[in-house]
C-alpha cells in the first residue's frame, strides 16, 4: 500500500513536469490578467480603417457634403464633391483631415468628423482565433479587448479542445519577431477563472489545439 501511494506521488510529480515544461515552451511568460470585463463595442482611438467599414461622414453646417458611406473593397470612398478618395489604412482622425483638405476648394474652413459604425478592420486591427473552437474566425479588433470576449464571439470551445495548452502568437515591435504566451481558456470559460482572462492587442493570433486524448 506504501508503494502504490509512492507511486501515485511520483506520477504525479511527473505530470506537473510535463505540465511546466509545455507551458514554458510557449516562448514568453503568462500574461497579466485583465482588470476587468470589456463591454466596449467600438473601435480603439488608434482604429484602421479597413475595406467595407462602414463610415459616417459629417461636415458642420454642410450635411448635404456627408452621410453614410461604405468604403469599396478597392480601399477608397466617394462623396459629395469627392471622388475615389483613399481611406484604407488611415484613422478616422486622418481621414477627417483629408476630406477637410479636399472640400477646402469648395468650402471654407470646412469642419469634418468621421465615424465608423460598422467595422471590419485591416488584418493588423484583426484578432484571429483558430484551431479547436466552434467558430473559428477573424474578429476586429475592439478598444479594450479581451480573451472572455473573444472566446464569446467564436462560441467557446468545441468538445475536444484543449483549452489550456492554447497560445496567444503577437508580434513583438521591439524585437520584430513574433512571441508565444501560454493561455488558459478552460479555466476561463469553464470554471470561470478571471485570472485567466488577458487583455488582447490588434493582430493577436489565439491557437488552440485539440485534446491528445
Amino acid at each position: 500500500m506504501r508503494f502504490e501511494g509512492a507511486s501515485k506521488t511520483v506520477l504525479a510529480a511527473m505530470l506537473c513536469s510535463v505540465v511546466t515544461g509545455c507551458a514554458s515552451g510557449a516562448g514568453g511568460p503568462p500574461l497579466p490578467p485583465a482588470n476587468f470585463v470589456s463591454t466596449q463595442e467600438e473601435p480603439g482611438e488608434t482604429y484602421v480603417i479597413g475595406p467595407m467599414d462602414q463610415l459616417t461622414i459629417f461636415v458642420w453646417r454642410n450635411p448635404e457634403l456627408g452621410g453614410k458611406v461604405q468604403v469599396r473593397p478597392d480601399g477608397r470612398i466617394t462623396t459629395p464633391l469627392i471622388a475615389d478618395l483613399p481611406a484604407v489604412g488611415k484613422t478616422p482622425a486622418q481621414l477627417s483631415e483629408d476630406i477637410k483638405a479636399a472640400l477646402s476648394k469648395y468650402v471654407q474652413d470646412p469642419l469634418v468628423s468621421v465615424m465608423v459604425d460598422n467595422f471590419q478592420g485591416t488584418y493588423s486591427q484583426q484578432v484571429r482565433i483558430v484551431g479547436a473552437t466552434d467558430k473559428p474566425a477573424s474578429l476586429p479588433y475592439r478598444a479594450n479587448m479581451t480573451l472572455l470576449d473573444a472566446m464569446i464571439a467564436v462560441g467557446g470551445l468545441s468538445q475536444y479542445a484543449s483549452g489550456d495548452r492554447a497560445k496567444l502568437v503577437r508580434f513583438d515591435k521591439a524585437t520584430g519577431k513574433q512571441k508565444e504566451y501560454p493561455l488558459q481558456i478552460a479555466k476561463l470559460v469553464k470554471h470561470g477563472d478571471v485570472r485567466a482572462n488577458v487583455k488582447l492587442e490588434p493582430g493577436d493570433v489565439i491557437i488552440i489545439p485539440e485534446s491528445m486524448f
